[in-house]
């Protein structure tokens, strides 16, 4: 099979299924993910499907969002990575913001023992990974929890965000890119991810590779308002490129 006719054949599978992923679809035509992966990022410049963790959605489900558990399993080993180089960018006896996101989560359960740290989070999965953390000053910001990633939004939230100022916030998005800012699946929880990036003096964004050049429906913050990118080395060098001339530095781990 051809490459056109296998790209028609994967619009099709994603339409039909709502979603498609790369080793399924490397198993059913019988080559290899990374042939899958380009399949998917030339469909996606041709607005035909849209890159997600793991494979691809129609174009038009901007709205597409994975649950708890199946960002917790995707790219695994890049979130380690990620999450440990940013134990090197939190502060000495400081405040950090930990945004709601699987990878931030990752870097929450990396807190080195010896850390002396107040964190402020709106996710109940970190909140509970820190809570007997013995040098961590745990304030958990309140409101109406969405299920699907445990993360509390609306007013409450924002308010909470509103009254301090942190040294650090490590923020998480579903998409990102130099056009498109960051991105993700729902407006309340982008507001809080606006209220989170706006109340602390330095801005980390740990976001792995395969979320770059993602748009979804709720745009909460341009990448230049991006201190630190800190993602894989799976993030194409002229993509890099293209982030760092924005004003964003990145470190690909």
């Amino acid at each position: 099979m051809y490459a056109p006719e296998r790209q028609q054949e994967i619009v099709r599978l994603a339409r039909d299924g709502g979603r498609v992923d790369v080793l399924s679809l490397a198993d059913t035509f019988q080559v290899t993910a990374e042939t899958i992966r380009r399949d998917l990022k030339a469909l996606d410049r041709a607005g035909l499907v849209r890159r997600v963790h793991g494979g691809a959605i129609p174009a038009g489900r901007l709205d597409f969002e994975p649950d708890l558990a199946e960002r917790e399993s995707t790219a695994a080993d890049q979130k380690d990575r990620i999450a440990e180089a940013a134990i090197a960018e939190l502060p000495h006896d400081g405040t950090v913001i930990l945004d709601a996101g699987s990878t931030v989560a990752r870097l929450a359960a990396s807190l080195p023992l010896e850390a002396t740290l107040t964190v402020v989070t709106h996710s109940l999965p970190i909140a509970a990974r820190l809570a007997d953390h013995p040098g961590v000053q745990l304030h958990l910001v309140g409101g109406r929890v969405r299920t699907r990633t445990r993360a509390a939004v609306d007013a409450w939230a924002l308010r909470a965000y509103a009254e301090i100022r942190a040294d650090v916030v490590f923020v998480a998005a579903n998409g990102f890119s130099p056009t498109g800012g960051l991105t993700t699946p729902d407006l309340a929880e982008a507001a809080v991810k606006r209220a989170a990036l706006h109340a602390a003096r330095r801005v980390v964004l740990l976001a792995d590779s395969s979320k770059s050049g993602q748009e979804h429906f709720a745009r909460f913050g341009d990448l230049g308002e991006v201190d630190l990118l800190i993602t894989d080395r799976g993030l194409d060098p002229e993509d890099a490129s293209a982030v760092e001339s924005g004003g964003t530095e990145v470190l690909r781990v």
